[in-house]
């Protein structure tokens, strides 16, 4: 049995954007209409959302059938549960709040087999190694990893070439909620300074070789990301879009 592809990787020389949607609802009918929708990639979000691990493996099996790449953003860089994300069979995390180049090499440790990192061994047990059927597979599962950091403060941003000097990080996501209440305009989102921050960032990472991503709702914002190079835009949350489907289709007949 061969080694899973990872699909982010696979797509990102395809598209010069590729597109987005945030998963929030743990239901696995939801990922499977969405993985079908045609977006890019879907981000399964084990931070904000009520996830429990099951529900996150319920949802990469759902999308597995399906063209749109699987990831997944912990709700913390914890060694232990990014093990256990990995051997479910997780290939592209988006990992929250790193504010400095030593918590990300702390995350490529976690995330990669020695040598390169400390990944702790137990295939057997391993969705991700189909139980020990996928040959060598201790061997060329670091080749199938992405891992991006997510810098959400202005202490990450003033790290941010520090960041994406560490080894082992393909890239970094901006969140501009979180970096909006680290400017101390939380719930912001529209601010002109914090748009400008945002694009400043993202022409960084280009510039250094790394992935640029972002998660908006903003079309302005969307727009400037594109065409500063961001490599994935997320542009919409699942739950927002059932509710604002379900209130139009409510109030057109009011």
């Amino acid at each position: 049995m061969d080694l899973p592809k990872n699909k982010f990787l696979q797509r990102l020389g395809n598209k010069a954007t590729l597109w987005g949607c945030w998963l929030g609802l743990p239901d696995a009918n939801v990922a499977e209409i969405a993985a079908g929708a045609g977006f890019d990639w879907l981000l399964i979000d084990h931070e904000h959302a009520p996830f429990e691990l099951s529900d996150v493996m319920a949802h990469l099996r759902a999308m597995e059938p399906y063209p749109s790449a699987a990831l997944v953003r912990p709700v913390s860089a914890d060694p232990a549960l990014l093990k256990k994300f990995l051997e479910m069979g997780v290939q592209t995390f988006v990992i929250p709040m790193i504010d400095t180049p030593e918590q990300a090499a702390a995350c490529a440790r976690a995330v990669y087999y020695p040598p390169r990192g400390q990944r702790g061994v137990g295939t057997s047990l391993a969705r991700a190694s189909r139980w020990n059927q996928v040959g060598d597979y201790l061997h060329r599962a670091n080749d199938e990893l992405c891992l991006i950091v997510q810098a959400e403060t202005l202490t990450a941003l003033d790290n941010l070439d520090a960041i994406l000097d560490v080894e082992g990080v393909h890239g970094v996501f901006i969140g501009p909620s979180d970096l909006a209440a680290s400017m101390g305009k939380i719930g912001q989102g529209d601010d002109p300074e914090l748009l400008d921050l945002c694009i400043g960032a993202i022409e960084r990472i280009k510039s250094a070789g790394k992935l640029a991503g972002i998660l908006t709702m903003n079309e302005t914002l969307i727009d400037r990301s594109a065409q500063a190079g961001a490599d994935f835009i997320g542009i919409g949350v699942d739950t927002l879009l059932l509710g604002s489907a379900l209130r139009e289709r409510a109030q057109r007949n009011q």
